[in-house]
């Protein structure tokens, strides 16, 4: 590299750190995080529950709500049911196009919400994962003025993530970060199954 070239990086770098700075310096805030990991791409579960292992190695609490697909064996409810600090629900039966039972997903659902309302008033946990909780909005077996008032009402410090595809616009705008994950590949779709470890 020139030595005109490695002016100009370490210019370059020595403005983005700046400005980087600033911005850190500027955030000043503390406050629970809600986040909403949406869209139509692999990997919003996966996200929650990287959120959940950092929760768990600062020593925290964490509660998961596991909707819809309650019924399916996965490995991160195989490894994190079992770590001491996490609470994990099973909340559904199966996708609905496995139960086919309207009536049947819907008692589940609200059974699973309910526990879910427990812990969101509940100070001493951390961390609240709603995995695939848009499904509930979605397929109306809940409505957004069930869930909202107790998301919104939280302890001050409590984190919320909550996971699935198309996001209701109330839920977008009550978050503090949204994630939209876009599909662009999917192994599937080229008729391999589901992997250990990877899908499941």
């Amino acid at each position: 590299m020139s030595t005109d070239e490695e002016r100009r990086h370490k210019e370059r770098a020595q403005k983005h750190k700046a400005a980087v700075d600033a911005k850190i310096a500027a955030a000043q805030t503390d406050k629970g995080l809600l986040l909403v990991l949406t869209g139509n791409g692999k990997g919003k579960s996966s996200s929650a529950f990287g959120m959940v292992a950092r929760m768990l190695g600062y020593g925290r609490r964490v509660a998961v709500f596991q909707f819809i697909k309650g019924a399916e064996e996965v490995g991160e409810r195989a490894f994190f049911s079992r770590q001491p600090g996490v609470s994990w629900e099973k909340c559904g039966e199966g996708f609905t196009w496995e139960t086919q039972d309207r009536a049947r997903d819907i008692t589940a659902a609200r059974a699973g919400w309910d526990k879910a309302k427990q812990a969101l008033a509940d100070p001493a946990i951390s961390l609240v994962v709603l995995d695939e909780l848009t499904y509930l909005v979605t397929y109306r077996y809940l409505t957004l003025e069930e869930i909202l008032p107790s998301i919104l009402a939280r302890p001050a410090m409590q984190h919320v993530v909550i996971t699935g595809r198309a996001a209701h616009d109330a839920l977008v705008e009550a978050a503090d970060t949204v994630s939209s994950i876009r599909d662009i590949k999917h192994a599937f779709r080229d008729g391999i199954r589901a992997q250990e470890g990877i899908d499941r």
